[in-house]
């Protein structure tokens, strides 16, 4: 049977019974950049560390440009055999007729997990590990790249044999070319368009096929690029990463498909194949290796959270309970039990399993994040912030590659109106680890507009717009350029105004006498957590830039204030506003959900941060 691997997103999943077995002895295995935990023993965890240590640096050396180690922990399940295998992987592989598995990837946004079976046969025993590395290596740019593309990059790297001197990249695989010469070829233009809901990637019957079929193409292209000092594939990659259909992009780098589907034909039925040869680059110094045995409930709360992302919800909570049951204190499980709350959206419960994990002194990043950030969120927040900024910052501590923490101290400190400039540092920071998200870059605008430098969030807005792709991403980028944009035109109106005055010596009046004056405010002094109330907009009045406000709903009236309306987020949910957004005018009778946070000063307003409009 042929190694099958695959790149998970979500599955929804029937939910079997989960009993817990004997313990059995399981144990870590740190390496510099790895963890593996395994049933099985400390020579084969060693080895499954050292193979991913050196597969690592060969794709260092081979693609200096790439990203090789990403934020989020990369952590290795090896088990024994296919038993223990199949109690973890999805159970949509498990009915008759589906492909199977004996390796799988699995990514959210803050874990890397890599589930594999240490009895699988074939040529190279750790070909698992070489593909689900690649396949990590690829994560970023699974939103355009095609699966058989990226399954074939995949099964072309998991054949590669790391000597003692050099490294052999590209063998064939025997089983692949006798596949290839028993069936069918698929046509071109179908293997292009399979995706994750194909059959053709998921039954068994199909599915050789597809994964073979991409491999074969991928190293034509692999070693015709290489004997022709070409770059077919490169160029094929690019037109794919600006969304040009998948047959039209292979039209233009290869011509007529028919002609390439014959060509890739007799390359399948050919007798013999090159291969790299490049020079090994594989220094790992195994002596550094940290080994730890693991208790059951160690090697339990691992094995949930793992089913926990995996959408096996009912297996994970059934492990979660007998892991509380021995260990009352397992951080590990409190972070799951949190993150399957969050999953439900039930955020009290996940800040109470966060906020758990976080006392029982967690060393997870991820603990203190959350913790932290449905702290902001949660109307049933402390209130006092310091927990909220302490977690946040023994994140960034603790994984300094997370962006997302540094994005939530940006905003944290902005919300208060202070240290602005070490919000801005963390914002930029957070752009920094990843450009291509856009809420950072909306957020690092936003303290710019907070530290009065509304030159500076329009560039940073304009990058944005062009980066936006999803109309719920223009939406959000240009209702902030918009606001951006006024608060710099009423600051420079502003600004001549008070020359004007200056010149002329005359005090600038209000053009209309009934406008109400809005009261000077001291420096505002920011006290509990954050707060939300639904209700209709009233009594809206604004003296440029300052408002005034009442929000009116089923419980109670709450009359709230923002020095400058412009650093106000204003966002629509799920309706598009027409035109441009005139808060002065605009606002009055709107339904809407309201973000403010109270006064130290109980004299004083509570400070409008950010308003929802409802249809």
């Amino acid at each position: 049977m042929l190694k099958r691997v695959l790149l998970i997103f979500s599955l929804l999943l029937c939910i079997p019974s989960f009993g817990r077995e004997k313990p059995e002895n399981w144990l870590e295995v740190h390496s510099e950049h790895f963890v593996v935990a395994t049933n099985s023993t400390e020579k084969q965890a060693r080895r499954i560390a050292d193979q991913f240590e050196r597969m690592r640096s060969i794709f260092q050396a081979r693609f200096p440009k790439l990203p090789i180690d990403p934020p989020a922990p990369i952590v290795v399940l090896a088990l024994k055999d296919e038993k223990d295998f199949r109690a973890l992987e999805p159970e949509a592989y498990l009915a008759k007729g589906q492909l199977q598995l004996n390796g799988l990837f699995l990514r959210a946004p803050d874990k890397n997990y890599i589930l594999m079976r240490l009895d699988a046969e074939g040529d190279h025993p750790f070909e698992v590990v070489y593909h689900e590395y690649t396949h990590l290596l690829l994560a970023k740019s699974a939103e355009w790249l095609p699966l058989w593309l990226n399954e074939g990059l995949a099964e072309f790297y998991q054949n590669t044999d790391i000597r003692e001197k050099d490294v052999l990249l590209g063998e064939p695989s025997a089983e692949n070319l006798a596949l290839l010469r028993q069936q069918n070829l698929l046509p071109l233009a179908t293997l292009f368009k399979v995706d994750q809901k194909s059959p053709y990637y998921h039954e068994e019957n199909k599915g050789s096929i597809f994964y073979a079929e991409s491999w074969a193409l991928t190293h034509y292209m692999q070693m015709t690029d290489a004997k022709q000092n070409t770059y077919k594939l490169q160029d094929l990659a690019d037109l794919l990463a600006k969304k040009i259909d998948p047959i039209e992009a292979a039209t233009r780098v290869f011509g007529d498909l028919r002609q390439l589907q014959h060509t890739l034909e007799d390359y399948v039925h050919q007798a013999s194949f090159l291969a790299f040869k490049v020079p090994a680059v594989t220094q790992v110094d195994d002596s550094k290796f940290q080994v730890q045995p693991l208790t059951p409930p160690q090697s339990e709360a691992l094995r949930a959270d793992f089913l926990a992302y995996n959408d096996r919800t009912a297996d994970a909570h059934a492990l979660l309970d007998q892991v509380l049951k021995d260990d009352p204190n397992n951080t590990l499980a409190h972070e799951t039990l949190g993150y399957l709350a969050f999953r439900k959206g039930n955020l009290d419960e996940a800040r109470k399993y966060y906020g758990e994990a976080v006392k029982l002194d967690s060393h997870s990043y991820l603990a203190h994040y959350y913790f932290a950030a449905i702290s902001m969120r949660s109307s049933g927040a402390s209130d006092d912030d310091a927990p909220i900024e302490n977690s946040l910052r023994t994140a960034i501590k603790l994984n300094p590659q997370f962006a997302p923490s540094f994005d939530a101290l940006a905003v944290f400190l902005a919300r208060q109106h202070r240290n602005l400039e070490e919000a801005r540092m963390m914002a930029l920071t957070a752009v920094t680890l990843e450009p291509e998200n856009i809420g950072y870059r909306i957020n690092l605008a936003n303290v710019l507009m907070n530290m009065q430098n509304s030159d500076a969030a329009i560039r940073v807005l304009q990058v944005a717009a062009k980066m936006a792709k999803t109309p719920q991403e223009i939406m959000q980028v240009n209702n902030f350029l918009m606001s951006a944009q006024a608060f710099a035109a009423a600051k420079q109106r502003q600004s001549e105004m008070q020359e004007e005055a200056a010149d002329s010596e005359v005090e600038v009046q209000s053009d209309n006498d009934d406008t109400p004056k809005l009261a000077h405010r001291a420096k505002f002094v920011p006290k509990g957590p954050h707060r939300f109330l639904t209700g209709v907009l009233k009594n809206v009045h604004c003296n440029n830039p300052a408002m005034d406000l009442t929000v009116a709903s089923t419980v109670k009236n709450v009359s709230l204030h923002a020095d400058n309306y412009y650093q106000i987020q204003f966002t629509s949910l799920n309706f598009t506003p027409q035109g441009d957004l005139n808060p002065c005018k605009d606002l009055e009778g709107r339904p809407a959900k309201v973000e403010y946070v109270e006064s130290a000063d109980e004299s004083v307003s509570p400070r409008i941060l950010s308003v929802e409009l409802h249809k």
